[in-house]
Parts: structure tokens; sequence; C-alpha cells
């Protein structure tokens, strides 16, 4: 008889109504982060306890940041890529813009994916961030290759179009709420061991499939995670004491659905530890997800 393990079709897939919940950070200077994070996306600081600080627009967290001191940055390594703050509006994503313009914020780079629109930016440890907004899921472009589930492309962002929808505004202090982690993107060092334990263990589905990246979500949003091999096959695990990521996590709506994905992370032989209101793993680059209940 097959297993889920033998064969992904039988893994059942995440939720539906699964989203993502805080990005965990390691940063070399607490201050210095915190002090980005607010002018440059305007996000507030709600809670701090020595060297741990949690960012937010006011409702959930959106980032924990942890103050290593001395952390070199992150460089080559597995682990983010990016996090991104999914924002609520197309307005909003332009008041961003806006903010980021006024705190002299070097923009790496802006891009229409087609199911969303996207700026690009470090913060002072090398963190990659992504802001976003999506289109409407009825406006994304249908898939174009075999096995694809949507057509994620990149083409220059019209900057100027996007600044229309907020003309004549000043830049903001405070970015606005609805705010959200919209997904997370990692360098691995093989798509197919990703693919293998994100896919055929966790239970997320494949949307979009090239040869050096994959995007995978549940619910059949565009992706809830990205993962790539552009650092190449020998990428080796974030060192200790280095900036970069922690863990990112996954938020499930019930203990049913948190005690059945880590029920077949340990039968296929993965290692987990409790964490707070759910459990850690590790993927085979020793990146942490957290799957937490509410």
């Amino acid at each position: 008889m097959s297993s889920a393990a033998d064969d992904p079709a039988l893994v059942p897939p995440l939720p539906d109504t699964l989203r993502l919940g805080p990005v965990h950070l390691t940063v070399s200077d607490l201050d210095g982060s915190i002090a980005f994070y607010e002018r440059t996306l305007g996000l507030r600081l709600h809670d701090r306890d020595g060297e741990v600080a949690t960012l937010g627009t006011g409702g959930e967290d959106l980032l924990v940041l942890v103050e290593e001191a001395g952390a070199a940055p992150g460089a080559r390594h597995a682990g983010l890529f990016h996090f991104a703050l999914l924002f609520p509006t197309r307005a909003e994503l332009a008041r961003a813009v806006l903010r980021l313009a006024s705190a002299g914020t070097r923009i790496e780079g802006a891009s229409d994916h087609g199911v969303s629109e996207a700026i690009y930016l470090r913060d002072p440890d090398d963190n990659g961030i992504e802001l976003s907004v999506d289109r409407p899921r009825a406006d994304w472009p249908p898939p174009r290759h075999e096995g694809d589930r949507v057509d994620m492309f990149t083409i220059a962002l019209d900057m100027k179009d996007l600044i229309r929808e907020v003309e004549g505004e000043g830049p903001r202090d405070h970015a606005g709420p609805g705010i959200a982690v919209g997904h997370v993107h990692l360098h691995v060092g093989d798509v197919d061991r990703g693919l293998a334990f994100y896919r055929d263990v966790l239970g997320f589905e494949v949307m979009g499939l090239l040869p050096s990246a994959a995007f995978v979500s549940a619910g059949g949003y565009h992706h809830h995670l990205g993962f790539n091999v552009w650092l190449g096959p020998d990428v080796k695990p974030l060192p200790p004491n280095t900036a970069g990521l922690r863990h990112w996590t996954v938020l499930l709506a019930s203990r049913d659905e948190l005690a059945a994905v880590r029920a077949r992370v340990e039968a296929a032989g993965i290692e987990t530890r409790n964490h707070e209101t759910g459990f850690l793993a590790r993927d085979p680059w020793q990146t942490a997800v957290v799957f937490s209940a509410g």
C-alpha cells in the first residue's frame, strides 16, 4: 500500500483557512532596527522586552526582532530571501512608497508579477523585504505552463500609475491597519528536496514551478512560500550569530489541524519540538517554520 510519503497526491493539503503569522528575525542592533522599521515602513513598536521587540500596525504582530549583538550580515546562506508585507489596498502600497522616498530609503526593485505589485528593499542587516498588494483573484493571469495553477511573471512596475493612487498626498508617519505577512521566500539548495518537505510532508500545494524555484500555497493563493536555488546547490545553513530568519510562522485554525500536520511531520522522520502554542520543524537546510493554532 502506498503512503503519503511515497505519493504526494496522498498528502492532505493544508487547510484553506491557513494564514501566516509573524516573521522572527535576528538583528545586530535592536534600537537601529526598530528605528528603521518605524521610520521606513511606518510600523509601530508593539512591545519590547530586553533584546526582543515586536512590531506591527496596532493589531497582530508582524515582526519579532531579536538582537544578537555583533551578528554578522546574512549574506549567502540558506534561509531568508525576503518576507512580504501584504498591504490591503493599492493606495496603501502607494503611501508606503511615499514614506520610503521621504525616509531616503533605497529601493532595490519594483515589479509587476501579474498576481501582485511589489517593491523590494533591505533592512540594516540585509534582510530582504517585499512590500506588495494583490490583484483580485479574478484578474490573476491564467497558467501558461502545464502543472502551474497561475502565471506569475516579472515585468517593471508602473510606479507613476501606482503613485497616482495618492496624488496630492504627503507622506504619512504610520502605515494603516490591515497589513499582513503575505508570503516568505527562502534560499534552498535543491528544488526537489524543497518540494519533498514543503509539499510532500507539510502539505503545501504547488502553484508555479520553475527549474530554479517553486511557489506553493494553501487554498489556491498564489504563494504563501517561495523557495529558490539561486545561491547554488551547496548553500549552507545560516551560521550561529548571523542576522537573518529565526523562523517564519504558519497559523492554523484549530488544534486538530495542528495535530494532524505534526503527526505527518513526525511520521516522515523529521524532528519537531514544542514551541509556545504549536511546534517547530526544520527543512533540509535547517530553516525553521513554526506551526501554531489560535
